[in-house]
């Protein structure tokens, strides 16, 4: 499958979101013949060319039927995920919920579209994942993102298979609800999605979308008090 190809009918899980606009509105700059933007709570757009649907990641039935339909799709988007300050020092019904959102639910996602990908010539899959992947600072939400990173090597290596690049983008603060308590510097998510679709079209398995995600990547590599020095506080 070739880079235009792969951008001919595109599904974005939470395509209502910060990040999911973007890659919506990049998909049509693309030259997409069809978005499906996905959501709980689908808005409406103005462009034909974009089918709002309903897609829980979390109910396997809405992930099913969102399958159904959009059985043309050449690359889902997992963009869908939460973030809901629940820590692992607590086996607590909101750290199994975090889960079931920012883990489960694309894994299901990949898992309902793979013979779709498969059928239309094998196509793309792109999870957003998080530099708090490979960095536990985000407590609960960082391993979820952990987990998913892990889960997505497995699936890059089985789809394969299939012809199915799998993509994964790693980023840091990025400008979006999610992230507007926060008082720190962020990344433009219109310049992370056109970073993570530059990726894709190039068919690169891991997109580092800034420099946090660079160097915390090269850190894993180095003693583990270079990533996280408050170790060598005693009293930690």
């Amino acid at each position: 499958m070739t880079p235009a190809t792969i951008f001919d009918v595109v599904l974005v899980t939470g395509a209502n979101g910060g990040l999911g606009t973007h890659f919506v509105e990049q998909a049509l700059a693309r030259g997409a013949r069809t978005v499906y933007a996905t959501a709980r709570t689908p808005r409406k757009w103005d462009d034909p060319r974009v089918i709002p649907l309903t897609l829980d990641v979390t109910d396997p039935a809405s992930v099913a039927a969102a399958a159904a339909t959009a059985s043309d799709v050449t690359l889902v988007i997992n963009n869908a995920g939460g973030a809901n300050g629940a820590s692992v020092l607590h086996d607590s019904p909101a750290l199994r919920d975090l889960f079931e959102v920012n883990f489960f639910g694309p894994l299901a996602v990949a898992h309902a579209f793979a013979p779709a990908l498969a059928a239309n010539g094998g196509g793309a899959l792109l999870n957003v994942l998080s530099v708090l992947s490979w960095i536990g600072v985000g407590d609960g939400y960082s391993s979820t993102k952990a987990a998913l990173w892990s889960a997505t090597n497995t699936q890059r290596l089985a789809l394969a298979k299939q012809g199915t690049l799998v993509t994964a983008l790693h980023v840091g603060y990025t400008d979006t609800p999610m992230t507007a308590g926060l008082d720190v510097t962020k990344n433009d998510p219109a310049d992370i999605v056109r970073k993570a679709y530059d990726g894709v079209a190039a068919c690169v398995f891991e997109v580092l979308a800034d420099d946090l995600s660079v160097q915390v990547k090269a850190g894993l590599a180095g003693p583990i008090e270079s990533l996280y020095p408050q170790l060598s506080n005693p009293q930690v």
